[in-house]
């Protein structure tokens, strides 16, 4: 579940990011490339922080 919330946090902030290069007038291929490479960053840094670590023993 906390999951799910970390990554609509940072779809939200993924959004405005976009918006906000477009409305600086960037390319739009460019926005897709920064967008991808979010969500990228995005799930990794989520799958990280809200694992489970396994048991040592």
């Amino acid at each position: 579940m906390s999951f799910g919330i970390y990554l609509i946090g940072y779809l939200i902030m993924i959004i405005g990011l976009g918006i906000g290069a477009h409305l600086m007038h960037m390319p739009p291929r460019w926005i897709g490339v920064g967008l991808l490479v979010m969500i990228g960053l995005g799930v990794i840094t989520g799958v990280s922080s809200t694992r489970n670590r396994d048991s040592s023993s």
